[in-house]
């Protein structure tokens, strides 16, 4: 069979087999096969492949292997804009919205603290969670490399900790969220503005509202409230929100400026 030598870079190798990482490896291949499929058979989601250069050159997914190609396959670049050299990263989407896989339900709360829309996909298979990434325009968040390699899943993150505020500084680093976050002006978006249980929106309510739903002492101390119009829960600036804006401002590096949510 053809040949091709395949050399991955950088985190890339945290996907190959220990004695496999950091050197180029010869790997043989089917007449027909693409770039792509060869990278994945290596175990490597082609999410989180920024640049393939095939003899120094910039090629795609589809690109077709001929014997003796040398491949050189790259990670997604956090501090270099690379977008005029890659043709394998997707275009960025309008608005950036998530979908959280199972085991990553207290980073999809995280996300919606932030105020970014962050469905947690809960018991949903795969499948389901690919379709719903494609038909919503979702980025796929998941620990399952597999389900990274679907077709149809063009933007995803395999997340590598196991702690969640490690796995939200992953996501931060990964698609640059301090930004976004740092420009928001507050008010119906921005920190604080989501449900951290069912992902909706907040509302502003009056208090007389809400009261009858407000234990006394919280009566008593608060004036300023919000509520989820999906669950109906209640929140206003406790303690626990102190904690929440603590973690705010050790992710960001800095006081957020703008207004938050309540």
């Amino acid at each position: 069979m053809p040949s091709v030598t395949i050399r991955c870079y950088e985190e890339l190798n945290d996907f190959l087999p220990a004695d496999r990482r950091k050197l180029p490896l010869t790997v043989a291949f089917p007449p027909g096969c693409t770039v792509k499929a060869a990278i994945e058979d290596l175990g490597v989601p082609h999410t989180e492949v920024d640049l393939v250069l095939v003899d120094g050159e910039s090629v795609d997914f589809t690109h077709r292997l001929r014997d003796g190609d040398s491949i050189s396959v790259y990670p997604v670049f956090e501090a270099l804009d690379i977008a005029a050299v890659t043709k394998v990263r997707p275009a960025p989407l309008r608005e950036l919205r998530f979908v959280a896989d199972v085991h990553l339900g207290t980073l999809a709360g995280f996300l919606r603290m932030f105020g970014f829309d962050a469905l947690f996909a809960g018991r949903r298979g795969d499948e389901d969670i690919a379709r719903l990434s494609r038909e919503q325009s979702r980025i796929v968040l998941t620990r399952d490399r597999g389900l990274l390699k679907r077709r149809i899943v063009t933007h995803g993150c395999l997340v590598r900790s196991l702690a969640p505020r490690e796995q939200l500084a992953e996501v931060f680093a990964r698609f640059d969220l301090a930004g976004p976050v740092l420009r928001c002006t507050g008010g119906s978006s921005g920190i604080f503005s989501r449900c951290m249980s069912c992902n909706e929106p907040l509302v502003r309510v009056e208090k007389s509202a809400v009261l009858p739903l407000l234990p006394a002492r919280v009566a008593q101390a608060y004036e300023k409230f919000s509520q989820c119009p999906g669950c109906a829960k209640v929140f206003w600036r406790g303690t626990h929100w102190e904690r929440m804006k603590d973690l705010v401002e050790e992710v960001l590096g800095v006081e957020p400026a703008q207004p938050l949510m309540l």
